[in-house]
């Protein structure tokens, strides 16, 4: 049983990757050489382009491209490091911060 889900599970990993190959061909085949005048595509080259844009956006670690999951890694850092200061520190930290943010980008005031 257990072989059967695995022979599953890559048989549609296969088949979404050439269902993705033939979307990428056949939209840059209709819309690329119109526009720019350039080549046409095989599959071959449209799952080479498929995979470039997934390493270049999207990486493989299942996150969705620029940052991913990996994405509120600070926000939560900075959540556990101002919970552990006292409220003096904390409005310490929120002036300096309003200070840098108002000096980099020219803002005057800094509502929370």
């Amino acid at each position: 049983m257990k072989a059967f889900k695995i022979v599953k599970v890559i048989s549609f990993v296969l088949l979404f990757v050439a269902l993705g190959g033939l979307v990428v061909m056949n939209l840059w085949n209709w819309l690329i050489p119109a526009i720019f005048g350039l080549k046409v595509i095989s599959f071959s080259q449209a799952l080479g382009l498929l995979v470039l844009s997934k390493i270049l956006f999207g990486g493989f670690r299942g996150g969705s491209g620029w940052g991913g999951n990996r994405s509120h890694f600070w926000k939560n850092k900075m959540a556990d490091r101002m919970k552990n200061m006292s409220p003096e520190d904390r409005e310490r930290m929120k002036a300096k911060w309003g200070e840098h943010c108002s000096e980099r980008f020219g803002k005057k005031d800094i509502q929370e």
